[in-house]
């Protein structure tokens, strides 16, 4: 049996059904680069997640439309950052290694990568892993996302201790977190200038 099935809406786009063990009932979402996923539970056929799905039409389309206004409204916000992938690295791991000298938080390795979830991650080998992405938001954003890598090289979870130290490094950061949260639709490939 198929564990996933690509299905066209006309007016949506394409549709991605996939099969889920852990869902009870449908789940709809709308991920990074608006990439449509409704999650299967399992017992159930495509062809009912699908008329789920085509059931669900004008609630994509509206949410798509938001999507779209929030993503030009953001790009519109966004200063000039740099066009090539090669510039982007160098901006990245000059800010971090910046960031980890003053705050006395040192990493093993970091990887800069054009990832479509995430701002970025920490490895229990201390390696960090950085969106490429991160170059196109507001420098307290980027700096945001740089530390909180940073602070999961001592506390590898989010719990109680790792956001007190995350506050200490970095105050106010509980309210950049949220704000950092408007900017997943800048999550996905790094928009190369073409002259570049």
């Amino acid at each position: 049996m198929a564990s996933k099935k690509v299905v066209e809406i006309r007016g949506v786009g394409e549709v991605l059904l996939e099969r889920s063990r852990r869902a009870k009932h449908f789940n709809l979402t709308i991920k990074p680069l608006n990439v449509i996923r409704v999650a299967v539970p399992p017992g159930v056929s495509f062809t009912d997640a699908e008329l789920f799905a085509r059931s669900k039409k004008q609630w994509l389309r509206k949410h798509l439309e938001k999507i779209e206004v929030m993503a030009k409204e953001i790009e519109d916000a966004v200063t000039v950052y740099p066009t090539t992938r090669k510039a982007a690295r160098q901006v990245l791991v000059c800010r971090l290694n910046q960031l980890s000298e003053e705050l006395g938080l040192p990493y093993n390795k970091v990887f800069v990568k054009s990832q479509k979830t995430r701002w970025g991650s920490c490895s229990m080998a201390n390696n960090i892993n950085l969106n490429v992405n991160l170059v196109r938001l507001p420098q307290e954003l980027m700096d945001y996302a740089i530390v909180h890598e940073l602070v999961h090289t001592k506390v590898k979870n989010h719990g109680k201790r790792f956001w007190d130290l995350l506050t200490r490094c970095l105050p106010g950061a509980e309210a950049l977190d949220r704000e950092l949260d408007r900017y997943w639709v800048m999550l996905g490939d790094f928009p190369e200038n073409e002259e570049s």
